[in-house]
């Protein structure tokens, strides 16, 4: 079975079976509480599927640095306690696979997730490859809230403030079945984290 866990909105926990079917879901919508549910959320997941976990799925962003990190850490740290491999799959990814099987003809259609800041982080997406994972026409990008209308212009927008963890699932498990990577070892912040290393100490004269 496949474990995911995601943290770029609320936080997100699932568990499928290799075919992707939903065995377990636990999900949180507070945007804030990741590092005070998923231990919970975690738990409950496992209790109600089994723990026979053979790949752990973990969203990448793009999100905010401090949510990403705590859901990102979870996943790795559950994969090596078990020593199972982690597929690295962008959150946007889950959104656009939950749109498509809710409605396979939809077209060209953008991705919309609140980044904070007043800004909104923005992905196009057209149909499923030949893989069964969502095209994507267009790289993530950061927008300020305020011009998101122009970006947009002709474009199908689709606002998601959650991240379904199955569909997060059944992407990753996809990309793995294919020998395909969608994301590297680094999350999708789209923007430097607030607090940023020091630099060398000014040497002072006397």
């Amino acid at each position: 079975m496949i474990l995911a866990v995601d943290t770029s909105l609320g936080t997100a926990v699932a568990i499928v079976d290799a075919d992707g079917a939903r065995r377990a879901d636990a999900s949180s919508p507070d945007p804030l509480g990741h590092a005070e549910v998923i231990g919970t959320l975690l738990q409950r997941a496992l209790a109600e599927a089994g723990d026979k976990i053979t790949h752990v799925v973990a969203g990448m962003g793009p999100g905010p640095f401090t949510g990403l990190r705590i859901g990102i850490a979870t996943a790795r740290t559950f994969a090596l306690g078990r020593g199972v491999p982690v597929i690295a799959v962008p959150s946007h990814f889950a959104a656009a696979l939950s749109i498509l099987e809710r409605d396979p003809e939809a077209g060209t259609f953008a991705i919309v997730t609140d980044a904070r800041r007043r800004e909104v982080a923005i992905s196009v997406f057209r149909g499923l490859d030949a893989d069964g994972i969502p095209h994507l026409k267009s790289e993530t990008v950061l927008v300020p809230r305020t011009g998101a209308e122009a970006y947009l212009d002709g474009l199908d927008a689709r606002d998601v403030t959650t991240v379904d963890a199955a569909a997060l699932a059944r992407v990753g498990i996809r990309a793995a079945n294919a020998g395909r990577e969608l994301a590297g070892a680094e999350p999708l912040y789209l923007r430097q984290p607030d607090v940023t290393m020091p630099g060398a100490p000014k040497r002072v004269g006397l």
